[in-house]
């Protein structure tokens, strides 16, 4: 699967990563096309039909995923349209509309623009793309995994953020594919927001299971169930699930800008939150990558 997620490169870029101290790494993925690392896996998705999209491609979206299939569909020449609940910020409102898709923003929450969507879908026949829960979106994510591993020299522990699932899900395909004697890879810390536990709530469950859906990070990890795909690949042993409160992630946020001049949106602080917050504290002599995962949000708050 992950193989034929190579076919991005040259389109999706090799962000960099930054040893802020020894052995912690800032892998920063909020420098991706369109602000987050969503693009790798809407171009793999598209690139992965093979065939001419007379129909287009449609996605529903919180913001993020929006903006990447609004920007590979741009490059590839496809149309777009996206759909986005009322809760998606104004900035990425505006960056969809930029791009040139045609963007409907309807329902509450994620799960509302999702149906929507659905339903465009099978009117037009255009390609879904969906946010989080298709193998080739999954594998485009995981090509972050290959680059953590592959640019630090490996890591002990991979820090990322968990909203539907599919990043993290890639990562953690990623990371193994790539890692030495053992091909086990290192841990995965998934970080969610305490008030969005999708990940928590399947473990606990068994199975994927709604949540409710609030706080700080809403827009971006917003999804009310993890995706089926990204829990049988986070369920597995060496995936750990995190908790932070909407106060820890503000506070990681305005550190990543105070600190280092990094402008993360709140999702894309969720994971350093974990380390910060000491949910999540490393052993000494631990390497650990922290996955800055977004940028789309209004600088004029990051003082705030």
């Amino acid at each position: 699967m992950l193989a034929a997620a190579r076919r991005i490169d040259g389109l999706a870029l090799r962000t960099p990563v930054l040893e802020i101290s020894p052995g912690l790494f800032f892998k920063l993925e909020l420098l991706q096309h369109s602000g987050s690392f969503k693009v790798r896996g809407a171009f793999n998705r598209i690139l992965s039909a093979g065939e001419p999209l007379a129909d287009g491609v449609i996605a529903a979206s919180g913001g993020n995923h929006g903006l990447a299939v609004a920007y590979a569909a741009r490059e590839l020449g496809v149309r777009a349209e996206i759909f986005v609940p009322e809760v998606t910020s104004p900035v990425k409102v505006a960056g969809i509309e930029a791009l040139g898709a045609h963007i409907t923003q309807t329902g509450a929450i994620y799960a509302e623009a999702a149906e929507a969507a659905a339903k465009r879908a099978a009117e037009t026949g255009a390609l879904t793309v969906h946010a989080y829960d298709q193998p080739e979106v999954i594998a485009g994510q995981g090509t972050t995994g290959l680059e953590i591993v592959e640019q630090t020299g490996g890591v002990d522990t991979v820090v990322v953020a968990v909203g539907g699932g599919g990043f993290a899900a890639g990562v953690t395909l990623g990371t193994a594919a790539v890692s030495s004697v053992s091909g086990t890879g290192p841990r995965i810390v998934a970080v969610e927001p305490e008030q969005i536990p999708t990940l928590r709530a399947a473990l606990q469950a068994g199975r994927p299971v709604p949540v409710e859906v609030s706080g700080v990070g809403a827009d971006a990890l917003g999804a009310s169930k993890i995706g089926g795909l990204a829990f049988e690949i986070l369920s597995g042993p060496r995936v750990e699930s995190a908790l932070v409160t909407d106060e820890a992630i503000v506070a990681a946020r305005r550190t990543l800008w105070q600190r280092h001049r990094i402008a993360a949106e709140p999702a894309g602080a969720a994971a350093y939150a974990a380390l910060l917050s000491g949910v999540y504290t490393p052993s000494p002599g631990e390497r650990v990558a922290v996955v800055v995962c977004g940028s789309n949000t209004d600088p004029a708050t990051l003082a705030a």
